[in-house]
C-alpha cells in the first residue's frame, strides 16, 4: 500500500486522549519493516492551551518516530480568533485539511449538586465542549470544502454521557448530547463536499481526567464505587481506524468503552 501524506488536527493534543491518538496516527505509514502500522502517513498539528505539555507530546511522538512532522499551536478553542490562527496556521504550513479530532474537552466541576451550580461554572463547561467544537468544526469546514481535492474527515469526542448521564453532571451531560446533534447536522451539510462527520463516545479511558475512577465515583444510587478502566490507546486505534476510511465510507457513531464499567442499566 503506498503511503500517501494526510493532514490532521488534533485538539486537546497536551494530555490524555488527545495525546494518545496523535501518536497513534504518526505511528501509521512507516512500513512493515519499521515495525509500523499499515496506512496513510499523517502530519499532524497539535492544538492545546498548553504549550508545554504540546511539546511534551510532540517529545513523546519523535521518540517513537523521529521523522514524525508536527506543528505544535497553543489554542484555547473558546476563543475564536484562537481558533482561526490555529487553522491559518495549519492552511500556511501544510495547504489542506484531512481530518479534525474535534477532542477538547472538560468535566467541569465535579460533585456539585445541580441546584448549588455556579453559571459561571456551567458556562466554562459549555464553552469548551461545545463552542469550542463548533468553533473547531467550523474552521475545518471551511478549509476542507474549499480545498482541492475537496472533503475530508471531522471527529468529535463525544462520551457515554451523550446517552447516559452520571450523578451531578448536567455541564458535561448537556454539551455531549449537544455534540451528537453537531454530529448529525455536520454529517448532513457536508455531503455535498465530500465532508464526513462521525462521533466517539468514550467510557472509562485511563487518563489523568479519570483517575478517581478506580478509587471510587458516585454512582446513580448514591454509593461511591470503583469503575474499571480501558487501556486509551484502545481509543486511539478506534479513532484511527474512523479517520482511515475512505470519504465513501464512515463511522457515524462508535462507542468505546471498558467492557465491566457501568454504562447499560446505570441510570
Amino acid at each position: 500500500m503506498k503511503s500517501v501524506a494526510r493532514i490532521a488536527v488534533v485538539t486537546g493534543a497536551g494530555s490524555g486522549i488527545g495525546r494518545s491518538v496523535a501518536l497513534e496516527l504518526v505511528q501509521t505509514g512507516q512500513g512493515a519493516a519499521a515495525g509500523s502500522r499499515v496506512g496513510p502517513k499523517w502530519s499532524v498539528a497539535l492544538a492545546g492551551r498548553h504549550n508545554e505539555t504540546l511539546e511534551e507530546t510532540a517529545a513523546l511522538i519523535r521518540a517513537a518516530r523521529p521523522d514524525a512532522e508536527l506543528l505544535c499551536v497553543p489554542t484555547d478553542v473558546t476563543d475564536p480568533e484562537a481558533v482561526a490562527a490555529l487553522f491559518s496556521a495549519v492552511h500556511e504550513r501544510y495547504g489542506r485539511l484531512d481530518l479534525l479530532f474535534n477532542n477538547a474537552g472538560t468535566f467541569g466541576p465535579g460533585g456539585v449538586r445541580f441546584e448549588d451550580l455556579e453559571y459561571s461554572a456551567w458556562r466554562k463547561v459549555v464553552d469548551t465542549n461545545l463552542n469550542g467544537a463548533f468553533l473547531c468544526a467550523q474552521a475545518a469546514f471551511r478549509l476542507m470544502k474549499e480545498q482541492t481535492p475537496q472533503g475530508g474527515r471531522i471527529i468529535n469526542n463525544g462520551s457515554i454521557s451523550a446517552h447516559t448521564p452520571r450523578p451531578n453532571s448536567a455541564p458535561y451531560t448537556a454539551t455531549k448530547h449537544a455534540l451528537t446533534g453537531l454530529t448529525k447536522s455536520l454529517s448532513l451539510d457536508g455531503r455535498p463536499y465530500s465532508i464526513a462527520c462521525g462521533q466517539i463516545d468514550i467510557g472509562n479511558a485511563a487518563t489523568d481526567m479519570t483517575s478517581a475512577m478506580q478509587s471510587g465515583v458516585l454512582q446513580a444510587n448514591g454509593e461511591l464505587s470503583p469503575e474499571p478502566v480501558m487501556d486509551v490507546s484502545d481509543v486511539a486505534r478506534t479513532v484511527r481506524h474512523m479517520a482511515e476510511l475512505p470519504l465513501e465510507a464512515n463511522v457515524q457513531f462508535a462507542t468505546v468503552l471498558a467492557t465491566n464499567m457501568p454504562f447499560i442499566g446505570r441510570g
